[in-house]
């Protein structure tokens, strides 16, 4: 390849600015930086940038969410302790930089349920603290910092919707049977009426009430194959479509701050398409497509709405940031998530569509690096990583990805599939994953696999396969249940063993476990489980593999790689295992990103012989070998 490196440090060091976020006065926007310990904090600026301000302090992991409260110079951050992902809830004034922990309760997790304009001086929170398996609703004031049960579950509520006064009016419930129920009442106080119910085949959840809190919006696949986007009168207690697309599922949501009106939605086709619902906002739209190619993601900026923030999305730069005046329908740049991307060999990622063997369209990306050609002009097959995401209930999508620029500026072809079970493209192709873990599901990704040696782009014998959490597992699932089709694995927090990964799941999961006997499979049936556990077939391990492992993991828990690495050990099969002591479902913290890609990128290079920059290993990094 004839072009240079790109170091890790551009691709998997902490982004330069990201996350904008207008205040609801419109006079400041915050948005998250690293400091000079390149720690992610939140920082503050004026609309017109001439000056900047830190505001947090965070001593080591890093901040990652946070949002604006309605009362003035208030926000409000999330963090975990090492991964564990009990969030705590923390205030911050702008002014006097004043921080307080909002939801100092040990072990217990908080999920911010919504704040409201109409109600500036609260927020509802759900804390698992009465028990740890289920979160209550407690009316939290953002002055005092006090906080009340407002709301207890019943214990199978799996999300809360209030109406613009902040009372609990409509609620998601799992059923016995893996299904879901939409739950609705007139006021606080009243029994809760089922004005929907979902079967385990469906998909669904309420979404926000109308400003007169009369109209429900609601997310459902009932009746259809895609989830559509529906109204449901409180008067007529009827539902109506709104927006629907027959191959697609709605996306994301364009709702008025004050008015609660949804003005437009979002499909995720090969890239995200917008569809205008208020006619007030057809120039906008109009005015933001033409501006600049790519991805458009809009937000609402004041709560006036007479700005809005702007994010456009490519696959061959960083996300930029623009603050977009509406009236003057004029633009002012903000910021670029990564500056020191631009002008660097970048490649394209280019939608593709292949065929399962039984018939079903597979969204993919392809990211192909510079080809060498043979005297004859064919192009040279290239070695290549299967990247597969996880989830699986969740799916890939077109855009800048750092890991497969990563990829292939190494000289690898980067296939990512959207393999049955993946979500976005309607029920059937979602529930057609159903109990199909290492199965029908891993045929999808071999039949990938198989097109990228048929169409010439893949060397056969340098092919290797990546992921974390299900993409970990389809990693395990690939060097054991199709031995011969990988030259080796990389493992990140996937699980080895269903039955201990079901097991172990946090308690908070609870109310999902039927759907999870659904997706995955049950307890009451370990011969199938341990049928599709990557842990009880480990002799079939013939490649090398490579994991990386949060020590603090509540999804995954470390034992899922304490496992199957030690049963290879054991075994004298080649496996090289880290363990990240500060760290989760995932690796937040840049040294440590940085540290295990290094190692990745010397595995890959050694079993597919692709390029590798030298480690120079960060210091501060958590990594030890396991």
């Amino acid at each position: 390849m004839n072009v240079p490196l790109i170091p890790r440090k551009i691709l998997f060091g902490n982004p330069e600015r990201v996350s904008p976020q207008m205040s609801p006065d419109g006079r400041w926007i915050a948005f998250l930086a690293p400091d000079e310990k390149d720690v992610l904090q939140v920082w503050l600026r004026t609309v017109d940038g001439a000056s900047e301000q830190k505001l947090t302090a965070d001593p080591k992991r890093g901040i990652r969410s946070f949002f604006w409260t309605y009362l003035p110079h208030q926000l409000v951050y999330l963090q975990d302790h090492e991964g564990d992902e009990n969030f705590h809830l923390y205030k911050v004034d702008v002014q006097t930089r004043h921080v307080q922990d909002l939801t100092p309760y040990p072990g217990v997790r908080a999920d911010v349920v919504a704040v409201d304009p109409n109600v500036p001086g609260e927020i509802l929170v759900g804390l698992n603290r009465i028990d740890p398996r289920k979160h209550d609703v407690y009316r939290l004031q953002l002055n005092s910092g006090d906080n009340v049960l407002d709301t207890e579950n019943p214990g199978n509520v799996l999300g809360w919707v209030p109406d613009p006064d902040l009372k609990i009016r409509a609620a998601l419930a799992a059923t016995p049977d893996g299904g879901h129920e939409i739950w609705w009442r007139e006021k606080p106080g009243d029994a809760w009426t089922s004005i929907l119910t979902l079967s385990p085949e469906d998909q669904g959840h309420p979404l926000d009430f109308s400003a007169d809190g009369q109209t429900l919006y609601v997310l459902s696949s009932h009746s259809a194959n895609t989830q559509r986007l529906l109204t449901w009168e409180a008067a007529t207690k009827k539902f109506a479509v709104l927006a629907e697309d027959s191959h697609y599922d709605v996306g994301g949501i364009f709702l008025h701050p004050t008015r609660r009106v949804i003005q437009a939605v979002s499909f995720n086709k090969e890239k995200v398409y917008w569809l205008v619902l208020d006619p007030a906002l057809k120039e906008d739209f109009a005015t933001l497509k033409k501006f600049k190619p790519g991805e458009i993601h809009p937000s609402h900026g004041d709560l006036a709405d007479t700005r809005w923030m702007v994010t456009y999305a490519g696959d061959t730069e960083a996300a930029q940031y623009y603050l977009y005046d509406r009236a003057k329908k004029s633009f002012q740049f903000l910021f670029s998530q990564r500056r020191d991307l631009e002008g660097l060999p970048l490649v394209s990622m280019k939608p593709v569509e292949i065929r399962s063997r039984d018939g079903l369209v597979l969204h993919s990306y392809l990211s192909i690096p510079q080809q060498p050609h043979s005297d004859e002009g064919d192009a040279v097959p290239l070695p290549a990583v299967l990247l597969v995401h996880g989830g699986p209930w969740v799916r890939d999508r077109w855009g800048f990805n750092g890991m497969a620029q990563w990829l292939a500026n190494r000289g690898y072809v980067v296939l990512q599939m959207n393999y049955r079970g993946s979500s976005g493209y309607g029920k059937a192709f979602l529930n057609a994953g159903d109990r199909q873990w290492g199965a029908k599901m891993h045929d999808d990704l071999i039949d990938g696999v198989q097109w990228l040696i048929n169409e010439g782009i893949a060397d056969p014998q340098r092919i290797g396969i990546m992921g974390g959490s299900y993409g970990g597992y389809a990693t395990l699932a690939g060097l054991t249940f199709t031995p011969d089709v990988f030259a080796c694995g990389v493992d990140i927090v996937g699980p080895s063993n269903l039955i201990t990964l079901i097991q172990t799941i946090p308690p908070y999961w609870a109310p999902m476990k039927a759907s999870f006997a659904k997706r995955v499979g049950s307890l009451d049936d370990e011969t199938f489980l341990k049928s599709r556990s990557p842990f009880f077939h480990v002799d079939k391990i013939i490649r090398p593999l490579l994991i990386g492992q949060g020590a603090n993991d509540p999804r995954v828990k470390q034992a899922e790689s304490d496992q199957i690495a030690g049963a290879m050990r054991e075994k004298k099969l080649p496996v090289d295992y880290w363990i990240y002591t500060d760290e989760g479902h995932g690796f937040a913290r840049p040294e440590n990103r940085m540290h295990f890609y290094a190692r990745v990128e010397g595995f890959l290079a050694k079993h597919l012989g692709g390029r590798a920059e030298p480690p120079n290993d960060p210091a501060g990094h958590s990594g030890v070998e396991g």
